[in-house]
């Protein structure tokens, strides 16, 4: 924190803008989520934060709302402010220099290379004092998603999944309706709002007819929907295919064979409703090179819904950032019960992924566990 001492009121402060910036959660991508507080005398006079991608930023609405008392105020922002003219709107410095403003207070360096030390250099350079790093673990908390993917153009992926005390996400017969209760379910609704993407696979997808949308979180957009249908299997009058929002299918490319023209007829019906597709080669699909195309149309943060295969195949390709287990308090039993993780067992006890920074929560009768992955 560069040895300046910092007060109490100055954490209350930044707090603030933490929680304001927190309330655009899941609608500002690919930008950050930032939050500004302007404070003169002891008392904040204005603030605001960045509400939509192409819309102002945080520090301008509230330099804009603060007017001419903005001159000899301090100014708290969750995001170093931008420097450069590579977007939609004008650079937050050039806003902060002529407003007057005379310290500011960031909690965490903009890891953009366009932005990362600039901002705060041109801060410093025309006069105005600048303390960087305040309640900084937080800001990159809240900015997880954004950090990932500015710095390795890869989306950020949670692994989200619901189970029984022993393990299991669904009977042999594949029942799985409603492992966890309704206030659980409600969370989830609210993740989804979250990221930009949901990624499942047919199998789910024919099991259960799901919407994958956020009909139980009011107030939040609903992701895009990326499923796997390595032989375009879903019906076509399923729901993913008929309720908004987009949907992107990924299927295997289709070599000679006697389903060839089928399912060239069922590729060219998803086209004309408006269903993306992406190709892959081989028997299965590589979620490492998924990622990376995703990332390319820019989605920043998917959410992993999925059944065993699915989840199996995320950690063997190394493509998981974050677990949340929700866990009722019922037991399936039975060797044939489907296991949350599936797959060939790929790691000895010793090599076991990890999961670090834990919490854990009880949501009704369910318990939430959330947590970091490390691969060992």
């Amino acid at each position: 924190m560069e040895g300046v001492r910092i007060l109490d009121k100055d954490k209350r402060f930044m707090q603030r803008a933490l929680n304001l910036a927190e309330k655009a959660r899941g609608m500002t991508s690919p930008n950050p989520m930032v939050g500004a507080v302007i404070v003169k005398n002891g008392r904040v006079i204005s603030e605001d934060y960045h509400k939509k991608a192409g819309e102002p930023h945080a520090e301008a609405l509230a330099i804009i709302k603060a007017g001419d008392k903005a001159k000899g105020s301090i100014l708290y922002v969750t995001l170093e402010p931008c420097c450069h003219l590579d977007k939609r709107t004008p650079p937050c410095t050039k806003a902060i220099i002529n407003s007057g403003i005379k310290k500011v207070f960031i909690a965490m360096k903009d890891p953009n290379p366009k932005v990362s030390g600039k901002g705060i250099e041109e801060l410093r350079k025309h006069g105005i004092e600048v303390v960087s790093e305040i309640l900084e673990d937080k800001a990159k908390k809240l900015n997880e998603a954004y950090i990932k993917y500015i710095t390795t153009t890869i989306p950020f992926v949670v692994l989200k999944t619901a189970m029984t005390l022993d393990g299991k996400i669904a009977t042999p017969e594949g029942q799985s309706k409603w492992i966890t209760g309704e206030k659980a379910r409600k969370i989830v609704h609210r993740m989804r709002g979250s990221v930009d993407a949901i990624l499942t696979a047919v199998g789910t997808v024919k099991m259960d007819n799901p919407e994958l949308t956020v009909r139980m979180a009011q107030g939040t957009k609903s992701p895009k929907r990326i499923v796997i249908d390595p032989n375009l299997e879903i019906p076509i009058n399923y729901k993913i295919f008929n309720v908004p929002p987009e949907t992107i299918v990924i299927t295997r490319k289709q070599a000679t064979g006697n389903r060839q023209k089928a399912i060239g007829q069922k590729r060219k019906m998803l086209i004309d409703k408006g269903i993306k597709i992406i190709e892959y080669d081989g028997e299965r699909v590589d979620l490492k090179w998924l990622m990376k195309r995703l990332g390319e149309t820019g989605i920043m943060s998917v959410m992993i819904e999925g059944g065993s295969s699915l989840n199996a195949y995320a950690f063997q390709d190394g493509i998981v950032d974050k677990v949340v287990f929700f866990i009722a308090p019922k037991i399936i039993g039975g060797k044939d019960s489907i296991p949350v993780i599936g797959g060939k067992a790929f790691r000895r006890l010793e090599d076991a992924f990890r999961v670090h920074d834990m919490k854990i929560k009880r949501v009704g009768d369910d318990l939430m566990i959330e947590g970091y992955v490390k691969s060992s």
